[in-house]
């Protein structure tokens, strides 16, 4: 009896050898099969590709720089494009001239400024007159171009000390200022049609 347990034992682990040995063998095939047929994968079309190629360019910049630039979360909005401003003899006959050109109606007048916009509660051109205008001689520069901005902000007094921070340059008359370039640039308090100028961008 004791020689037909030993022997039932020894074949029962000889017989699970056997089966860990053929469980290892089929794995070391499957292993093999798998390295030699890589997975085919379907063809992409061209827009496809395209489009995959831009959507990886995206997700690799918005990593680099976020999504809207390294300095946007930064930015502090200090006034809002209100006017682009033309020196002139007669700003009544330019602003006509512009009406006509872009199909604009004059949206204000007086005696030395008249403005040309989409509306009364927008803002566009306007024209101011200078007795002594020369007109610009471009591409000549004995005479330059003139023009200046109007940028309406909440505050004048306020936005002036943050532009001068900037690199501008104050100017002798009340809110002008000039650009680190020279330009010229007017700071308006914003119009009540005007929504309010929030520091947001």
């Amino acid at each position: 009896m004791r020689t037909r347990r030993g022997s039932s034992r020894h074949d029962g682990l000889r017989a699970r050898g056997v089966h860990r040995c053929r469980r290892r063998a089929r794995s070391q095939v499957h292993r093999a099969q798998r390295r030699e047929k890589p997975a085919e994968r379907t063809p992409m079309s061209a827009p496809a590709r395209a489009c995959d190629t831009d959507v990886r360019a995206r997700k690799h910049w918005s990593r680099r720089i976020g999504p809207t630039g390294s300095n946007a979360k930064d930015a502090i909005v200090i006034g809002r494009m209100h006017h682009v401003v033309l020196d002139c003899p007669d700003p009544e006959a330019l602003a006509a001239f512009y009406s006509e050109l872009l199909g604009l109606p004059v949206t204000y007048r007086d005696s030395d400024w008249v403005v040309v916009a989409e509306s009364e509660r927008s803002s566009g051109l306007a024209f101011q007159r200078s007795p002594d205008h020369q007109p610009p001689t471009w591409p000549d520069p004995a005479v330059p171009q003139q023009a200046h901005l109007d940028v309406m902000v909440e505050d004048p007094a306020a936005a002036g000390a943050r532009v001068l921070a900037l690199g501008a340059v104050r100017l002798d008359a009340q809110d002008v200022y000039a650009d680190p370039a020279g330009h010229p640039f007017c700071l308006i308090r914003r119009p009540p049609w005007a929504p309010p100028i929030t520091e947001e961008p």
